[in-house]
């Protein structure tokens, strides 16, 4: 099972979330998810553990105080591209583009 880990502390990589789930069971799998350009961590990542691992996981871990920040653990949702995304309303140009109608 793939779980989401949120707010993680940027100082904690691959290995570190490794680290913090290494109790609940064999890791499959752990990734930061990084900035493309800068590298930097974006602040939370995905961890595959076997399933009664990942619910204990789930239970013990979320909300848990790491680096003085509260994790935010649960089953990770498959991404689905034809959801439509949150939407911020029609993006406004401040008068910098030229105006087609």
């Amino acid at each position: 099972m793939k779980i989401y880990v949120g707010n993680l502390p940027f100082t904690v990589d691959d290995n570190g979330l490794k680290e913090l789930f290494a109790s609940y069971g064999e890791i499959e799998e752990a990734n930061v998810i990084t900035d493309k350009f800068s590298g930097r961590s974006k602040g939370f990542g995905f961890v595959t553990l076997p399933d009664e691992g990942a619910k204990k996981a789930i239970s013990e871990m979320n909300d848990k105080e790491v680096e003085g920040r509260n994790l935010k653990v649960n089953e990770a949702k498959p991404f689905d591209p034809d959801k439509p995304r949150k939407s911020f309303g029609p993006r406004r140009d401040f008068g910098r583009r030229e105006r087609r109608f």
